[in-house]
């Protein structure tokens, strides 16, 4: 594998931009054959969480450096494709970064904003929901977003003219916030601040919404709490009312980003925890493999498992439970047939998603 890698980091950024090529078109498939469980089905939002994290390198890698947390690595620049609470998701972008870069670099939000949208088919762009933290909130990269006319939500920082406005606020502008299954959260509230802040600086119709929100008890505190609450802040350009639902319904949405998390952790399981080769573009094209490792597991769960709870199963218990099953291939009548132990509890699930997968049309 690794003269494999090796050779192909010599041919430099064709090498990528082949095997990009070919994830776009395996993805584009996947999601065809998926018909109503793929991603923007019926006309449903794709929700694509940016988000940065850190790679430790335990021994001298070329670009590796000191990170912002202290630590020694890498600062790669992800992008992952949320298939909703039903599902998992998929890693449209990991574009490999210096230890020391920064995290809210506008250019390399763009970057990976831009190499994530190659990865989903053209005729979906207009339901692409761009989704970062505070890292992503820069007027470089809003701009960009608003340019190509994707809908987004991206978290802002409080600001001085923010905090003052937040106090300003009366309480009777304050809604009720919702819980993970859109329920009235109780002790947390949402507000809209665009009227009250000059943003002609930002792309037309950018709109700023706040979340309020009691700490639990023993928390600790942060210096940007205000009287006693804690406030987190977004922008959008999503209209509220008729299908959109109220300010609740945007601030649930952006809170939903945090799924990204999960997906950065399933895919420090599946080769991103740690980046073997010495070589920069070595190391780019491990990510390139890693990133496919998690959209080929996830298609396998959308078009096989859709109605299991195996569809939400992370890499690491899918190897306890199919992939690690012990098996032994036997030719008999001129075909090749699995043969699983019948003790194995999951044997049943295993012949389920084979027998589907086999009966998908070739391409």
């Amino acid at each position: 594998m690794s003269r494999l890698v090796t050779t192909l980091a010599e041919a430099g950024t064709k090498a990528l931009r082949a095997i990009r090529r070919a994830r776009a078109a395996s993805r584009a498939r996947a999601w065809l054959l998926a018909g109503d469980r793929a991603p923007g089905a019926g006309g449903g939002l794709i929700p694509v969480d940016l988000d940065a994290t850190i790679v430790i390198a335990h021994s001298e890698k070329q670009r590796a450096a000191p990170t912002w947390r202290h630590t020694f690595g890498f600062h790669p620049m992800t992008a992952f494709i949320d298939h909703g609470e039903g599902g998992t998701g998929e890693a449209a972008a990991l574009v490999l970064r210096a230890g020391n870069a920064g995290s809210n670099t506008a250019a390399d939000h763009i970057t990976a904003g831009r190499a994530a949208l190659q990865q989903i088919p053209a005729h979906l762009h207009k339901q692409v929901l761009i989704r970062t933290d505070s890292g992503g909130g820069t007027h470089g990269f809003l701009e960009w977003v608003a340019s190509r006319r994707l809908k987004y939500s991206i978290g802002f920082n409080l600001t001085d003219d923010i905090c003052a406005a937040i106090l300003a606020l009366p309480e009777r502008v304050w809604q009720c916030a919702y819980d993970a299954g859109r329920r009235p959260r109780p002790g947390a509230w949402v507000a809209e601040l665009t009227g009250m802040l000059d943003l002609s600086s930002w792309p037309k119709g950018t709109r700023v919404i706040v979340r309020r929100e009691r700490p639990h008890p023993g928390a600790r505190l942060r210096f940007t709490d205000l009287d006693g609450h804690r406030f987190t802040c977004f922008v959008t350009g999503t209209r509220t009312g008729g299908k959109h639902g109220q300010l609740a319904d945007l601030e649930l949405r952006h809170r939903r980003r945090a799924r990204c998390e999960d997906r950065i952790r399933c895919a420090k399981d599946t080769g991103l925890r740690n980046l073997p080769l010495h070589g920069f573009a070595q190391n780019e094209l491990w990510l390139e493999l890693v990133a496919l490792a998690s959209e080929v597991t996830a298609w396998a769960q959308m078009l096989a498992l859709h109605d299991r709870p195996a569809r939400r199963w992370e890499p690491k218990r899918l190897r306890l439970r199919m992939f690690s099953a012990a098996g032994r291939l036997v030719r008999d009548g001129r075909r090749l047939r699995l043969r699983l132990a019948r003790c194995w509890p999951w044997a049943d699930l295993i012949a389920t998603a084979i027998t589907r997968l086999q009966m998908l049309p070739a391409p």
